[in-house]
């Protein structure tokens, strides 16, 4: 998309009123490597989504002839990540960025989500919601499969297991706890000692 058509879009799907700073939260990669501007982070827990490998990857960790899996809020639980404030002269900036990141394929949904700041404050974030309707929504996958995923995916960022290994060191840095990515990666782990 050009940068005409991308502002149009997220003004509409992911409305942020110029003049005014914002905040954006990160589940996955955003947590250590936002790339954008930002003049604060904190860590933040959001309730209703839960972060889940849930997402096939046809570009950055797989190809549409063989995906891998990358990382999208799905429905239910909670998850805790970190919220980035914004000045309001890089909105443009870090707009673009963000859209021209995460909205690759249009398999998630930008929108306004309220999350818990460490503080305990209560603030408005933008962030990526993953749509269940995409043809990419992997969130259905047995526990076989998602390993399988997981080992067969390489794309133009690397290995899947790469990014899963990586996503987990980076929480446990982060004192960010995810028994069930922790579980996963020693599966996928197991499950390579069988490999030819």
């Amino acid at each position: 998309m050009s940068t005409p058509e991308l502002r149009a879009f997220y003004d509409e799907h992911l409305p942020v009123e110029p003049g005014r700073e914002f905040w954006v939260f990160g589940y996955g990669s955003l947590m250590w490597n936002p790339g954008f501007p930002h003049v604060e982070v904190q860590p933040a827990t959001l309730q209703g989504y839960h972060r889940h490998f849930c997402i096939y990857s046809y570009f950055y960790r797989g190809t549409p002839d063989c995906p891998g899996l990358v990382l999208g809020l799905d429905q239910g639980e909670s998850c805790i990540g970190m919220a980035y404030r914004v000045p309001a002269a890089e909105r443009d900036v870090v707009l673009d960025y963000l859209f021209e990141r995460e909205m690759i394929s249009g398999v998630y949904h930008p929108r306004w989500v309220e999350v818990e700041l460490k503080s305990g404050e209560k603030i408005p974030t933008a962030t990526f919601v993953a749509d269940v309707e995409h043809e990419q929504y992997a969130g259905k996958l047995s526990k076989q499969e998602l390993i399988a995923h997981v080992l067969q995916g390489v794309g133009s960022s690397g290995r899947c297991y790469e990014y899963l290994e990586n996503t987990v060191k980076h929480l446990k840095a982060l004192e960010i706890n995810d028994p069930g990515l922790e579980e996963l990666l020693l599966e996928v782990q197991e499950a390579m000692k069988t490999l030819p």
